[in-house]
């Protein structure tokens, strides 16, 4: 039974080399996580823009719908990882990803030096490094 289940789930592992596709994969898949989050309950983004007067529902789906667009186009890249444009974007979407939690904490002050604040910075610049750093393996230009 559980090998069956391990078969399974090898499935869905992106091919290919490298741990980089994988990671984007767990990252896309938590952002899911996050998004169903958001349309549901005002919890999680409240304590992660502790700073923040007040988190009102829109608010939280709209990050929610934002939250999704990120995680299909970090999906597609672990399955695509070699296609210099689906690269590129989703390189983007972790630099944009860091610019928004960067400056909630540090400029607009809406989130607090704390793990849910820190959590997506951390994950965004460890991406970031990965995929600048193996760019030219992994898109071979």
């Amino acid at each position: 039974m559980a090998d069956l289940f391990a078969d399974s789930l090898r499935a869905y592992i992106p091919p290919g080399d490298g741990l980089l596709p994988k990671w984007i994969l767990f990252v896309s898949v938590t952002a899911l996580f996050n998004t169903v989050q958001n349309f549901v309950t005002t919890k999680l983004s409240r304590r992660l823009y502790s700073g923040a007067p007040v988190v009102t529902a829109l608010q939280a789906r709209t990050f929610g719908a934002w939250t999704l667009m990120s995680a299909v186009v970090r999906a597609y890249a672990a399955y695509h990882i070699h296609d210099k444009a689906i690269y590129d974007m989703t390189l983007l979407s972790f630099l944009i990803a860091f610019g928004h939690f960067a400056s909630e904490i540090l400029i607009y002050r809406t989130a607090k030096v704390s793990a849910p604040a820190l959590s997506p910075v951390f994950v965004s610049t460890l991406s970031l490094y990965w995929m600048i750093s193996h760019y030219d393996y992994y898109v071979r230009a």
